[in-house]
């Protein structure tokens, strides 16, 4: 009998051209390095009385399939999750492309992804996959991770993939040194850390069905916000922050000019923090910025330049 491992587990994906009906073909194989994706249904404890102190038996509740998946930052396979997060880029160039993405879309496409444990012969498709939101940091050092919430409608158990062969590219990673944090197109100085959440804040509908499934997730009111975190040397963001002057932000990820990932929030408010001193060493501020949309434009405009032709 084989026990199953992480190391040998498997992420498999394809857009759907259904809702909730998983395709043909093959998928790809995307790299992960955790997820808690699939269904799960409780049981509800029964409330009747009149039947001595020993409880009748639970009743089964509805079926809730969601979680996270967290994938590194990389180069080719960051732009499906930012298609499943945006919807469908406009493509530009001959060789490096120009892949840009916005926020906004009223219609967000949706997934099959298959979770497997070949060792143990199950393969979950999880079907009708929406990514939720998406969160990433920025730091010194390490590499770059981005944790998806998902919601689905179902999963089916298999004993065998659905995957049929899967499409494989080279993987080449972002790391931490690559990133850099602008403001209006000035590198920001003294930052420390970085962190940043785009939600599309889905909507399950939950209908009344035999099966316990949703009828979907609809998208409401979007939201990009996050943190920075700088050693105190200016009153550069304070002034900003007291002033309520609103400032473009740019968090990107540049391996050369061929090869980049930019996230641009074009209209992005800070409150003012406080500056507390608790010790000898230096100062540090902390501000928990949120995004608002321009008059024109978008609230996030998000740039993967690689050399992956098309990711319709």
């Amino acid at each position: 009998m084989s026990r199953a491992y992480g190391a040998n587990a498997q992420l498999l994906g394809k857009f759907e051209n259904t809702y909730g009906t998983s395709p043909s073909g093959n998928y790809i194989k995307f790299p992960f390095s955790a997820a808690s994706l699939g269904s799960e249904q409780n049981l509800i404890a029964s409330d009747l009385l009149g039947q001595g102190r020993e409880p009748a038996a639970p009743m089964r509740d509805v079926i809730n399939v969601d979680g996270d998946i967290t994938v590194p930052v990389d180069l080719r396979f960051f732009g499906y999750w930012l298609k499943a997060l945006f919807g469908a880029p406009t493509t530009n160039g001959v060789g490096p492309y120009v892949h840009t993405y916005q926020s906004g879309a009223v219609v967000l496409p949706s997934l099959s992804l298959e979770v497997g444990m070949p060792e143990a012969a199950t393969f979950n498709m999880n079907e009708g996959v929406m990514v939720n939101s998406m969160q990433l940091s920025f730091a010194r050092s390490g590499g770059a991770s981005a944790t998806l919430n998902c919601i689905a409608q179902g999963e089916v158990g298999l004993s065998a993939s659905a995957g049929g062969v899967p499409t494989q590219m080279a993987l080449t990673r972002f790391n931490q040194f690559q990133g850099s944090i602008k403001k209006n197109g000035t590198q920001l100085a003294n930052v420390t850390g970085a962190q940043l959440t785009y939600t599309n804040n889905l909507e399950k509908i939950e209908t009344i069905r035999s099966d316990g499934k949703i009828d979907g997730a609809d998208p409401t009111i979007a939201a990009f916000t996050g943190s920075i975190d700088v050693r105190f040397a200016d009153n550069d963001l304070l002034d900003a922050a007291t002033d309520n002057t609103p400032m473009e932000l740019e968090f990107g990820y540049v391996i050369d000019a061929d090869k980049t990932l930019l996230f641009t929030a074009h209209e992005v408010y800070l409150p003012k923090p406080k500056l507390p001193v608790s010790n000898a060493g230096g100062i540090q501020a902390s501000f928990n910025w949120q995004a608002a949309k321009p008059t024109i434009g978008h609230l996030l405009t998000v740039t993967l330049t690689n050399d992956v032709e098309t990711y319709a």
